[in-house]
């Protein structure tokens, strides 16, 4: 019995890699049918993103004393194929949705110092990319994404009511990154 060429072994699960489909979890193209409803009213996917996408990086936003550590914990995932395409081109595909923890920070001296990590989830931003404008007469979409935050463990029932009023507030400093503060998200710089 002859070995295979160790480059011929690296050819074939090259392509048994290629030939297996990510799963509709791990794929941003259907963003839309992940985390909508088809007539615009976004949700929260249930799917187990922590565990399936890339965590694109994290911020804590600290107290109005910040002796006292952090006040909260935001973290953000999106799947690896619409990272994979931003790292190419500097832009997320039409259909990606990003979904952001907001956690309260739990703050206790350890022995390396004063630690703020991730206590209870005060509740999920979720946007969506919409580079074909869709959905334009619906409040939660507009300026390239579909809007949406859900407090606590809601995943069904946005307190957004309109995106302009009630997100860009906070995003107008990260306008030129197409409304989203990467600077926070090394995985998409590596």
């Amino acid at each position: 019995m002859s070995q295979m060429p160790q480059n011929g072994a690296i050819a074939c699960l090259a392509a048994i890699a290629v030939a297996i489909p990510l799963s509709t979890a791990a794929q941003s193209t259907d963003g839309f049918a992940l985390a909508t409803d088809g007539n615009g009213a976004i949700n929260v996917p249930e799917i187990d993103y922590r565990g399936t996408w890339v965590q694109l990086g994290a911020f804590s936003v600290s107290r109005d004393k910040p002796q006292r550590g952090a006040k909260e914990l935001h973290v953000t995932y999106a799947p690896a194929d619409a990272v994979a395409t931003y790292k190419l081109n500097g832009r997320f595909p039409d259909g990606t949705v990003l979904i952001k923890d907001v956690f309260a920070a739990n703050t206790e001296q350890l022995s390396t110092g004063l630690a703020s990590y991730a206590g209870k989830l005060n509740g999920r931003f979720v946007m969506i990319k919409n580079t074909e404008g869709r959905f334009a007469d619906n409040p939660l979409w507009g300026d390239g994404w579909g809007w949406a935050f859900f407090e606590g463990a809601e995943m069904r029932k946005t307190v957004t009511k309109d995106y302009k009023k009630d997100c860009m507030p906070c995003h107008v400093p990260a306008k030129a990154t197409d409304w989203l503060y990467v600077r926070g998200y090394p995985v998409l710089a590596d």
